[in-house]
């Protein structure tokens, strides 16, 4: 467990007229969930492409018109510097979709233009920056600790830096070392992104002005949580989260971290933390994370893994008396960084000739094919399966073109990550063989990955979730925000792939030694 403590700005200890006008704090990121048992490394392209409906790197002023309205992480440092009495200077916010390792040159470019256009700024009096918490580059397991350490490097200890990271964040202590405040979600599925953001925001605003001193610690039992049991809203980890919130009832107590960790990034800071920002009580900092480490390994006997596989899913849910019922694709989790073409539940679909099921393909080919048949269009082609040979062999769809698309959605209501812009290129609509009128078997195949965090994804396509018996979410807690509100059930797959959760699928080779979970 270490303990850091970050010196105030020389401005906060000179009288009154330093502090008359509003500070200025540059806001910025760089956003990468890395999962490196994906072989796909992860240059510019990737982060330039465009997703959810915006670029993929998005500059200057532009931040605030793709933000403002939003419910992320962004939109709560933008809300929390109107909230907080500051004037936000926003330089670059690059995200793109989770894929494997960062390369060096990227990492380079991006943190070079990053520090540049906070260099930019006329003064800072502080900076906000919003970092994923499980990049990996090639040179730099820990690449987010990374970006900081040049940051901090070009403005200095006296420059105070709160940092925002997601809920899946492998936190290190480096990372802790160099910021002055650590932020992360506190809930999974992520619907507290924006707080996260705002809370960030209150803690660079308070250190600012001289109303604290921020000192942070950090504890990290040594195990992995598995990514099924980081429900927060669920045993084992909700009354450990429940806790958290708790603490922050204390006025000395500036914020409380319990990230879950990231079990595809095969590096040394793998694995869950806790970390407790004070206002200048290291002591309480440290007894307080390492209280809650405790916690966390004392849940270690309820986190043993029990799924059903495809086969037996589809089984189940074609069995159920209510509906729809959710199969959560966990081998094929595109937020964790998969293909989005995995085909082993639709095949059991298939075989097992079940009826009224919805299944999101991401296969430009099939698409391509439905767009030249046209609305009302024959389709027979192979689907699926074909972006590596970890996610299933393709499958036969015979059926008609019911429905093209744009591909476009909104969401306005705060789900996991807070995102409201989605764009799935053209998309097509096919109505499978074995349909009734009542009960279709809807295949939607998009030219990109989308990730399922929104049921408007379905329901901007003209499919009604409600209606359907078996709706196929390619995720594993991150759909549940949208889909359990209407789901009879919810059941994680133990499906193969990049992202499978049972982590004997995989061999992990930089993981601190002896790591529960993990065997």
């Amino acid at each position: 467990m270490r303990l850091v403590s970050r010196l105030l700005p020389l401005a906060v200890l000179v009288s009154g007229a330093l502090l008359a006008q509003k500070p200025v704090v540059g806001i910025g990121g760089i956003m990468h969930e890395t999962n490196t048992f994906n072989a796909k490394k992860t240059d510019m392209a990737v982060f330039e492409e465009s997703i959810r409906g915006a670029e993929g790197i998005v500059r200057g002023e532009k931040i605030i018109e793709e933000f403002s309205e939003a419910n992320n992480t962004t939109s709560g440092f933008i809300q929390g510097a109107k909230k907080y009495g500051l004037e936000i200077y926003p330089t670059m916010f690059a995200g793109p979709q989770t894929l494997g390792t960062v390369t060096d040159e990227t990492l380079d470019t991006l943190t070079q233009e990053l520090i540049e256009r906070l260099d930019s700024a006329p003064k800072l009096d502080g900076i906000l920056l919003f970092l994923h918490g499980t990049m990996v580059a090639e040179s730099y397991p820990h690449a987010d600790a990374e970006v900081v350490r040049r940051v901090r490097a070009k403005f200095g200890d006296a420059m105070p830096i709160v940092v925002a990271h997601d809920f899946h964040a492998n936190v290190s202590e480096e990372i802790v070392e160099l910021t002055t405040a650590l932020v992360t979600y506190k809930q999974n599925p992520h619907l507290d992104a924006m707080q996260a953001g705002m809370h960030a925001a209150r803690i660079l605003a308070d250190t600012i002005a001289g109303k604290v001193k921020p000192v942070q610690a950090i504890a990290k039992p040594p195990m992995n949580y598995n990514l099924i049991f980081q429900n927060t809203y669920a045993e084992p980890f909700k009354p450990i989260t429940d806790e958290s919130i708790r603490l922050e009832q204390n006025p000395k107590i500036l914020a409380v971290s319990v990230p879950g960790g990231y079990q595809w990034s095969d590096i040394p800071a793998m694995g869950p933390s806790v970390i407790v920002v004070t206002d200048n009580d290291p002591e309480l900092a440290r007894r307080e994370a390492q209280r809650l480490a405790d916690m966390l390994w004392a849940t270690r006997d309820k986190i043993q893994l029990d799924l059903p596989s495809p086969a037996e899913a589809v089984r189940n849910a074609m069995a159920a008396e209510r509906f729809p019922v959710v199969l959560m694709d966990t081998g094929d989790n595109i937020g964790g960084g998969s293909p989005a073409d995995s085909t082993f539940i639709l095949e059991e679909l298939l075989k097992q000739k079940a009826t009224g099921w919805v299944v999101v393909i991401a296969d430009p080919e099939a698409n391509e094919a439905a767009f030249r048949a046209g609305v009302n269009g024959a389709f027979d082609m192979e689907v699926g399966g074909k972006t590596d040979s970890q996610h299933g062999k393709s499958v036969r769809i015979r059926g008609r073109v019911k429905a093209l698309t744009d591909g476009q959605f909104i969401e306005t209501e705060a789900r996991h990550g807070g995102g409201r812009y989605w764009d799935m290129l053209p998309t097509a609509i096919i109505e499978a063989e074995g349909s009734t009128r009542d009960l279709p078997n809807i295949l939607m195949l998009t030219r990109k990955r989308i990730i399922p965090f929104s049921l408007h994804q379905l329901i901007s396509q003209g499919i009604y979730p409600e209606r359907q018996r078996i709706l196929v979410a390619k995720g594993t807690i991150a759909p549940r925000a949208a889909y359990g509100p209407i789901a009879a059930e919810v059941v994680a797959v133990d499906s193969p792939g990049v992202t499978a959760v049972n982590p004997k699928h995989f061999e992990y080779k930089n993981v601190r030694p002896g790591l529960l979970g993990i065997d």
